[in-house]
């Protein structure tokens, strides 16, 4: 696990919330990872190009009325000439086929045409609309209708003829006019002139028309969505690392992690080092370890960390500056332990070297050691013979003693 005080902070501050969000945030991701893995992409890859074609083609019908050169309702189809006596009405059937997988939408317009012309060139001309429908073609065929009273154009260009007088002739021609839109889009325009006389008519040309329109074709392909399922896996791995990571630290001390933090920071003025109890005639608690490198600082002295008391201080002249999570500078002086254990942690070295025992452990003075006798400089044992002891009345042998 990695040691940084900055992550054991932040876990101490708002752990809980890290890791429940952590999470979340892994479980949305194992949704996605296997929405993705389940719905593959699917990609066309251009193989060349087809051909769409759109064709119309207009055919005439007539019926005829009476007996005659034909027997009464005999229906004469794309006929090169009709009587007007025997056929006096004439269909125009636009018939446009587009491809069968194709929705497009075809609007049919029949119109009658009047021109007035001199010298091959026209110089008036009015339309007569006789068919204007929209057909949604069906198996690929759109097809209109519409009947031509052949007696009634008859009349109006007589008339048009008397208006004009000498001045020019009148030319009759259908023109029919195909829109289509959808999956395809244009249109185009047929005519054909329409020649008449006192006993037939007809049609001069036939009319039919075709365009083609150009599409990339494919093949469909369907594709894993690798790097969907690649991302969204890491992430719900990372987020799931995390939560880890903050329930493996447990519960954090804020206060611990805090100043694990500044003595990082602050490293390059702390030295580790032993701090006797005895040095200073002054010692100023301060309320944290970044107070301590202050004063470091502003006296251009080292922080020395005593890892036995847990003690940061400056000493500066006879001022000792301190910081210490276990109290006042008495109370670093021996170690807190869990008396129910009955375990007595290493204490702290004085400043001669030897091992400082609290007084409270050894029957409350510090001069008894082991079995609880005194201890006499020079060797003698006050539990021994009182002859060991000097003559009452020799002052300096007192003195030495």
């Amino acid at each position: 696990m990695i040691d940084n005080p900055r992550i054991d902070l932040l876990v101490a501050r708002h752990g809980r919330a890290i890791a429940i969000a952590a999470v979340a945030v892994g479980v949305l991701a194992l949704v996605a990872t296997g929405w993705a893995a389940a719905n593959p992409q699917t990609t066309t890859a251009p193989a060349g190009v087809a051909e769409d074609r759109v064709e119309t083609e207009v055919a005439t019908s007539a019926e005829v009325v009476r007996d005659g050169l034909w027997e009464s309702g005999t229906e004469l189809r794309d006929n090169p000439l009709y009587t007007r006596n025997d056929t006096p009405v004439v269909a125009v059937e636009p018939r446009t086929t587009v491809p069968e997988d194709s929705e497009v939408t075809v609007d049919h317009v029949v119109s009658i045409c009047y021109e007035a012309v001199r010298d091959e060139t026209v110089f008036w001309e009015d339309g007569e609309e006789v068919l204007n429908e929209t057909v949604t073609a069906e198996g690929g065929v759109a097809t209109s209708s519409t009947e031509i009273d052949v007696e009634s154009v008859a009349d109006r260009r007589e008339a048009i003829e008397a208006d004009l007088g000498d001045v020019g002739t009148v030319a009759l021609s259908v023109v029919v006019d195909v829109r289509y839109s959808g999956d395809l889009d244009g249109g185009y325009e047929l005519s054909t002139p329409l020649a008449m006389d006192e006993e037939a008519y007809w049609f001069e040309e036939s009319m039919s028309e075709s365009v083609s329109h150009d599409r990339a074709a494919g093949a469909e392909t369907t594709e894993p969505r690798s790097t969907l399922v690649a991302g969204f896996g890491l992430l719900a791995l990372a987020a799931f690392g995390v939560a880890a990571v903050v329930a493996r630290r447990g519960t954090v001390d804020p206060d611990v992690a805090r100043r694990r933090l500044h003595e990082r920071r602050h490293a390059e003025w702390i030295s580790h080092g032993t701090i006797p109890m005895w040095i200073g005639d002054h010692h100023v608690a301060l309320d944290t370890l970044e107070d301590v490198v202050d004063v470091a600082i502003d006296t251009n002295e080292r922080v020395v960390h005593d890892r036995d008391r847990e003690l940061f201080a400056v000493v500066s002249d006879d001022v000792v500056y301190y910081y210490s999570e276990r109290g006042l500078w008495e109370e670093t002086a021996w170690p807190d332990f869990d008396l129910q254990s009955g375990e007595r942690p290493p204490m702290p070295d004085d400043a001669g070297g030897k091992t400082a025992r609290p007084p409270e452990m050894d029957g409350g003075s510090p001069a008894l050691e082991g079995d609880g006798s005194a201890s006499v400089p020079g060797g003698t044992d006050p539990a021994s013979d009182d002859d060991s002891l000097p003559d009452p009345d020799d002052d300096d042998a007192w003195e030495q003693l």
